[in-house]
């Protein structure tokens, strides 16, 4: 099989077009061909070791200190089940399913083995596979921290800094589903996308002071790193929380000793990527509550070229890759998102 392979960190010159042995699955695991991954941020930081300031090293105990530990990249999926090990019986041959590897990479590969009782489930028919492939990475890790974590209420104001991406994309989807008002931070030529993904008011960080004077939320979520405490703390009503996503790392270690300093609360830690929150981000999905934001979809054989446009920073929700020739390769699907149901393909 064809996969994409990286021996050292770096650019994305560093990945290399592979030929390795298809796998084959074990008695409880099932193989898919895949149809389409994305390059995330987590692909991006594992790929270049860019870590918060003072966490180089401990990016390397994670990654891999002499190099990286996970040669293939690729944090989510959808495809067909090709095989299925003597064991399983939830699967089929001929299954359309979506899949998060996360944190065990290894999607940006033409074939994948996966626990049939881990992070994997059935595609609904009405998404199509590229769509599919956007769901996990950004709404797993959306939908935990504001549900599970931070247990946002109905009626709570929230400030969402990082609207625009992935992660970023799916809070404001999500925190207009449990009933908020959302205010999202994002340029200027995104404003119109995330409006549309139900934000009640926009900030330009680009033209406006992300924290204003006399405007407090009952949440601040900081999906991008950009928003520290001692900026967030301003915006917070007494009691109030800050959803800690990505952030410095001073804020990572004594985040939480700041805040209830202040009579706040820090919400932070690493996303859970279990089953049971990729099953439910895919439901919403399929309702039509979640829609997963494609910035731009390029072909296997233009990997790299996907790679280097998240390495801009600036890309809007999602970037996938699909093993089919049919989109031309890093032009937008313009077509899709402007379709009234932009999720089904």
């Amino acid at each position: 099989m064809l996969a994409y392979s990286y021996t050292k960190y770096g650019s994305p010159d560093v990945i290399e077009k592979v030929t390795l042995p298809k796998p084959t699955p074990k008695p409880n695991e099932v193989l898919v061909r895949i149809h389409a991954t994305t390059v995330s941020a987590g692909d991006w930081r594992a790929r270049s070791l860019t870590m918060p300031k003072g966490l180089g090293f401990m990016g390397r105990l994670v990654f891999g200190i002499n190099g990286p530990r996970k040669p293939i990249l690729g944090t989510e999926f959808s495809g067909v089940v090709e095989a299925v090990g003597a064991n399983v019986t939830h699967y089929q041959i001929g299954d359309a399913v979506i899949g998060f590897p996360g944190a065990a990479f290894g999607a940006h590969a033409q074939f994948i083995t996966m626990p049939a009782n881990g992070k994997l489930t059935l595609k609904p028919d009405n998404i199509g596979f590229e769509h599919a492939a956007a769901i996990p990475f950004g709404a797993t890790a959306a939908y935990d921290f504001l549900v599970n974590k931070a247990k946002l209420q109905r009626g709570e104001t929230v400030l969402i800094n990082g609207a625009s991406g992935s992660v970023g994309s799916a809070c404001v989807q999500i925190a207009k589903h449990l009933g908020a008002h959302v205010t999202a931070v994002c340029s200027g030529g995104n404003a119109e996308m995330v409006r549309d993904l139900g934000a009640d008011r926009m900030i330009n960080y680009r033209k406006q002071d992300v924290i204003q004077r006399g405007i407090q939320y009952d949440m601040v979520v900081d999906t991008v790193g950009t928003l520290p405490w001692a900026q967030a703390k301003h915006a917070i009503r007494n009691g109030g929380k800050m959803v800690l996503i990505a952030g410095i790392t001073s804020d990572m270690f004594l985040g939480g000793i700041k805040a209830r300093l202040a009579g706040k609360k820090m919400i932070g830690g690493v996303a859970s990527e279990h089953r049971d929150i990729l099953e439910v981000v895919v439901k919403l999905a399929a309702q039509g509550i979640l829609r997963p934001v494609i910035d731009r979809s390029y072909t296997f054989d233009d990997m790299k070229a996907a790679h280097a446009h998240v390495d801009t920073g600036h890309k809007k929700g999602n970037v996938v890759v699909t093993m089919k020739s049919h989109n031309r390769a890093g032009s937008p699907i313009e077509k899709e998102r402007q379709s009234k149901d932009v999720i089904y393909a």
